[in-house]
This record gives structure tokens, sequence and C-alpha cells, in this order.
């Protein structure tokens, strides 16, 4: 039962509802200490005096003790019909139009459940709640909606919750100060306190892997030309990450000059590693990292190692021909997993190493008649492109004059000629790749080692593709190291993402699609809040079943989800608002932070 007030012929309900905010539609009409609010519902043209007149009504009058509220009257039913009255002697919460009417709860439920579990807010010991929600905000952007553009944040926490105080959306370029705000020793100090909650005497295998990122504006220290996978022509910065493919979680990075050679940057990260106690270890490396240098190095720290080598090195060649047609179809060398055969001798790295070493050669029958395939093209491209210019001046590159004799007179190139030792015996080769390690084991442990690097790899793929972090657009040296900063973090908590999918999806039948890390966060966006006409907000639907198999990956299920709304909605109904944007603010930058 609704009771009125009254004012004359019109009666006004005993309750709050906000003002609506039809902008050009509502007026307020002030007589005597009341105000009025007025809604316009038609315009009349009057011929007569050749102009338009507004038909108004009054919907409500204002209360004084609560800005931005009103008691409704009920013509405000008449034209509102979708509001909801209180009931009698309350009033309608304050709706804080500052946020989206529809919230995305899912994913970033489940990314602050990781962040809590790993107790990520404790190892950022230099901030203050402000500074860690805003930096774990950043990081948490990263990954649910794969984008690093620090002005495009704002839209991203209009429309999710945060984990700063009061759920506070703060301005691009309070976000810009802040990340230059960065220094070295908020950084080392996170990564000490990372990696201090690791077991020293566990054994593990750390998976060590580097990048690198085009560098397009600012003035960067780090940003130099050098030998980029993708070169678009601008310089570079290059970093690395040491993942523990034990416990399957990034511990640490290091970035880089772009001019450096990733070969020769291992052993400094190698004494990183040894300073923060890490003893029981081996590496697992591609074979971009293999040199004498490296090897002795890791000898030196009792560290031991699992290697990709080259096949058509001079040593692994010799090695394989040797035992070629010893394995390539014993069923006691298969191994199923990867449909491949493999074999284990021991010998010596280079002609003085003083440790016998484990190699570990293998052959795929499908790798070779891809291997033979992709030869004979490379064989006939180079042909057809050597026949084009018989008789012109032209200086073929050097990989032509490993697979042909090339005759040349007077700078001019008239001819070929297959050296055919060399080619047959790369199609000897085809199939066969070797693993040298340096702890005794099984060519079947040794490939499923090398095998586990595929998730750092994916990390860096995913580094590039999914976090929008292909190039740098900073404009300066301390963002730069910022951004990287706050990607790694980000990365932990892909890792852990990508990690629970996997296993949840290889226990499943089928192998469902939705469970990759873009997929699975696509699918948890769509758990959403949304905003009731009270203010309030609510889950607009049950949860899925795709959304369970998900949300059951990471141990949760549809209770929590549920409770996790109901705190959610409180928290933003009662959020602060958002900082605003100055238009003559200097640190605007438009720059990925």
């Amino acid at each position: 039962m609704i009771s009125y007030s009254t004012k004359g012929a019109i009666m006004y309900y005993n309750c709050l509802v906000n003002i609506p905010k039809n902008t050009g539609k509502i007026s307020r009409n002030k007589r005597g200490k009341t105000t009025y609010i007025e809604y316009t519902y038609a315009r009349e043209y009057l011929p007569e005096k050749k102009y338009n007149v507004a038909r108004r009504t009054t919907i409500g009058k204002a209360d004084p003790d609560h800005p931005g509220m009103m008691f409704p009257n009920p013509n405000f039913e008449k034209f509102f019909p979708d509001v909801e009255i209180p009931a009698e002697g309350t009033a309608a919460e304050p709706v804080n139009e500052s946020r989206s009417s529809c919230i995305r709860i899912g994913a970033f439920s489940v990314v602050r459940r990781i962040i809590e579990d790993y107790k990520l807010a404790e190892h950022l010991k230099r901030w203050d709640d402000r500074g860690k929600g805003l930096l774990l905000d950043l990081a948490a952007y990263s990954v649910i909606a794969e984008s690093n553009v620090a002005q495009h944040f704002p839209d991203y926490a209009y429309n999710h919750p945060l984990m700063t105080p009061q759920n506070k959306i703060y301005s691009d370029s309070t976000i810009s100060r802040f990340i230059r705000e960065i220094d070295d020793n908020d950084r080392v100090d996170f990564l000490n306190s990372w990696n201090a909650t690791h077991d020293k005497n566990e054994k593990i295998y750390v998976s060590y892997d580097s990048t690198n990122k085009n560098c397009k504006a600012g003035d960067i220290e780090m940003a130099e030309y050098g030998h980029p996978k993708n070169d678009v022509g601008a310089p570079i910065i290059n970093y690395s990450i040491a993942y523990d493919m034990t416990n399957e979680k990034p511990l640490l990075y290091e970035s880089y000059p772009g001019s450096i050679v990733d070969v020769s940057q291992l052993k400094y990260m190698l004494e990183k590693i040894r300073g923060y106690g890490y003893r029981k270890i081996g590496f697992i490396l591609d074979r971009g990292y293999f040199s004498k240098a490296n090897i002795q190095f890791m000898d030196s720290c009792d560290y031991d190692f699992v290697m990709m080598v080259k096949g058509r090195a001079s040593f692994v060649h010799s090695l394989i021909m040797e035992h070629m047609g010893e394995f390539e179809s014993k069923r006691a060398c298969s191994i199923k997993a990867y449909r491949t055969y493999g074999m284990t001798v021991k010998a010596k790295l280079y002609a003085d190493d003083d440790t016998d070493r484990y190699f570990h050669i293998y052959y795929k029958a499908k790798k070779q008649a891809s291997e033979r395939a992709r030869l004979e093209a490379d064989l006939d491209r180079m042909e057809a492109e050597m026949d084009k210019i018989k008789g012109r001046e032209y200086k073929l590159p050097k990989r032509y004059e490993h697979y042909f004799k090339l005759t040349y007179h007077k700078d001019k190139f008239y001819g070929y000629e297959e050296r055919e030792d060399v080619i047959e015996r790369e199609l000897q080769l085809c199939g066969y790749f070797a693993i040298v390690t340096s702890e005794k084991m099984t060519a079947s442990k040794a490939l499923n080692l090398y095998k586990s690097r595929d998730i750092s790899e994916k990390l860096f793929g995913s580094d590039k593709t999914f976090l929008g972090n292909r190039s740098f657009r900073v404009a300066s040296s301390q963002a730069a190291e910022a951004k990287i900063f706050i990607q790694f973090i980000a990365l932990i908590i892909r890792a852990r993402i990508y990690t629970l999918l996997r296993k949840r999806k290889a226990e499943m039948p089928g192998k469902p699609n939705y469970l990759s890390v873009p997929s699975a966060l696509k699918e948890l966006e769509k758990i959403e809040l949304i905003r009731q006409p009270n203010g309030n907000y609510k889950l607009d639907h049950a949860v899925t079943a795709t959304q369970k198999v998900i949300l059951g990956a990471f141990g949760l299920d549809e209770e929590w989800i549920k409770a996790q709304a109901r705190q959610i909605g409180k928290d933003i109904q009662n959020a602060a608002m958002p900082e605003k944007q100055k238009d003559d603010d200097e640190d605007a930058e438009n720059e990925e932070y």
C-alpha cells in the first residue's frame, strides 16, 4: 500500500526515486521552496506564432535532503512504467550511472581468485592499497581485454569490477603517471619476494626462452637494432623469461638491449637464478643457446640441462649416421605419445669435453616426409630463380652456394650444378633430430622434458597475440620497463589459467575448444550483472553448463560465482565516482602502458 502526500490536485508518493536523466526532456521548476521535476512529453507547433511549444507535466518534486532524488507522482508511473516504485517510506538507492548497467564479472572473478591464491598483492610490498589495486587491475585488463593501451583502460573499467579501493576508476593520465613512477626498486622487490616463496631444495626444470619487441616511439635506451624474428625495420628490446616447468609458473624475467644476441645473454640469467638461491635445477633450452661457453658455465654451477642440438651440425650428423638403421622401427624404441622412435648414446659434446653427455637421437616418419618435401620445394624454387637470371650481373646469397656450384664470369651469372653429396646427406637427415642432456635419462624422458617447453613458448605467443604486446609505444625507458613488469604479472596469471584449462581439457572426452584461454575468458565474460530499477545489481541469468565446466577447471562452482555476484553488486553500487580527465592535462599521453 502506497501512501500519498498531496499538494492541490497532485498526489505524491511517500518514497524516493532517482530523477530521470532524459537529456532535453527533464526540467526543474522552482516555486517557493519546492523544486518540481517536469517532463516534456510533446512539442506542439503554433502556426500563428511560428514556433514550437513544449507540453510538460509534473512527475515529481525534488527532495532537498537527497540530491538527485525526488518524490514521484502518478504521472511518473505513466511516462516511466519500467521504473519500480519502492514501498512506502523507503527510497530507491541512488544509481551510480558512472558505471555500466551491465557489469561483466566472470573472467574478473577467476583472475582475482588466482591473484589471491598466489598472494600477488603481498609481493607488492612497496605499494599502498591504491597502487596495488591499480597495478593488478592493469594486469587483469591485459589478460581479460587482451590489450595494454592505457587510454582504453577506463572503457574496460566502465563495465568490469576493479581491485582499487571503492572500485574507483582512474583517468588515463593518472594511469600514465602511475606507470612512469614504477622504478627498478619496485620491480626488484617483487621478484625477490616472488622467488622467496619457492622451495629451493626441490629439483625443478626451468625453461628459458627469449623474444623481442619492436619499439616504435620514444627515446628508449634499450631499443637498438638487432636480429628480430620478424624484422619490420624498427629498433627492438629483448626480454626473456625463466619458467618453472615443475610447478608451472614463471619465475623471473629480464630485459636487455636489442643488439645483444640470446646465446650471450644466457650466462647473466643463470647468475641471477643462482642469486635467488636455486641450486637443484635443470634448464631446458632451445638450440639457439648452444655454445661451449654456456655449457661450461652450467657445468661450473652444477646445473643440469636438456638442450636441442642442430641435426645438421657435424658432430650430431656423425652420431646419427653411425646409428642410422638401429632403432627407427624397433618397438622398444617407440615413444607413442609423439609417434617417434628414439635411442640414447654417450659421447663428448666437444673435442676437449671432460664429461660424457647423453645424446638422444630421434626419428619421426611424418617429420621426414614434411622435411623432404620442403627441401625439394626449396631446391626447385632456387633453380627457377637461377634460370631467370642467367647472363645477368647478379650475386646470389650464400645459401645457394651451399646446394649448388655456381658459375660466374665477370660478375655475370652463367650457370649452376647441384652439389649432390650435400643434398643427399641432408635428405638422409630428414626426420632426424637430437637432444643432449647432462643427466642420465631415457630418450622418452628427454623428449617429454623438451616438449614441455611448449608452455613457455605459448607464453610468448600469448604475450604478443593475446596480451596486445607485439610492440612498444611508450615515451620513455621507465615506461618501457614498467610495461614489461606489468606484462610479467599478467603472464603469471595467464599461465595459471592456461595450465588449469589444459589439465581439465585432458580429462574430458572430445577435447572441447572452449577450454582454450581466449575461448574460456570470452565465455566467462558472459556472466554479467544487470542493474535493476532500484539500483541493485543481480545476475542476468543462470550459469550455463559450459560456464560450469570452465569454473570447475579452477575448482570453483555455481554457488561460488553467485556469492561473488552478490558482493560485487554491492561494491559497484557503492563505488566511488570516477576520476575526471582534465582537458589540459599534459600527462595524458597516447601510450601503451
